[in-house]
């Protein structure tokens, strides 16, 4: 992950985090994604889930705490079968942050505890083309493309995917790739300011289930 990111008047924060960082501090994290089709049209839906942890070292006032960061995204999409290994389509992408924080501080008074939950949802219209293999191979490949946002939800948001794979049976298949998405959300000023613009990349690796 790498971007930026900034909430109220508060300066915007750096984030860089590589993939060793991000399963060090990983609770769990789940991308699903089903697809019904007939020959000429199909229906599907992506998700994706991650909470995240940071403890807090004691420090100062500062006696623990910790950091939770969650960010989950449910996609649905339509396309229609242009040419045998062509689809186009549009959808929704609906996002959603959540970022809560628990701090014990042993104050000069006395002891407190402090709570705070910030959470923010919004939805990006999207454009999707994809390229594949024709129904029925053995080998498999996919490259698809996005674009969304146009200001509706995010300024603009984009997403790449490319896949390899082979389909062992009529029942299961598996495929690696590539895939990264971005998104830059920027709503609100002053104490209602909220920034999101990072992008999340990594290699995937794919269990597929047909029937």
């Amino acid at each position: 992950m790498n971007g930026s990111t900034g909430i109220g008047k508060l300066p915007d924060v750096s984030v860089d985090a590589n993939a060793g960082d991000i399963f060090s501090h990983l609770q769990m994290a789940a991308m699903v994604y089903g697809e019904a089709y007939t020959d000429d049209w199909a229906l599907g839906m992506d998700i994706i889930y991650m909470n995240l942890k940071q403890d807090a070292e004691p420090r100062g006032e500062v006696l623990d705490g910790s950091l939770h960061a969650k960010q989950f995204a449910a996609e649905f999409n339509g396309f229609r079968k242009l040419l045998p290994w062509l689809d186009l389509g549009v959808g929704w992408r609906v996002n959603t942050l959540t970022a809560s924080a628990r701090v014990n501080t042993d104050s000069p008074e006395d002891l407190t505890v402090l709570n705070l939950t910030s959470k923010k949802t919004w939805v990006d219209p999207i454009i999707i083309a994809r390229i594949q293999n024709p129904e029925g191979e053995k080998l498999l490949y996919q490259f698809r493309g996005d674009i969304g946002g146009f200001g509706v939800g995010s300024q603009f948001a984009w997403q790449i995917q490319a896949y390899v794979g082979y389909r062992f049976s009529k029942l299961f298949q598996l495929s690696g790739g590539y895939r990264i998405i971005s998104m830059d959300y920027n709503k609100g000023s002053d104490s209602n300011r909220f920034l999101y613009d990072v992008n999340t990349s990594g290699p995937v690796v794919r269990l597929g289930f047909n029937f």
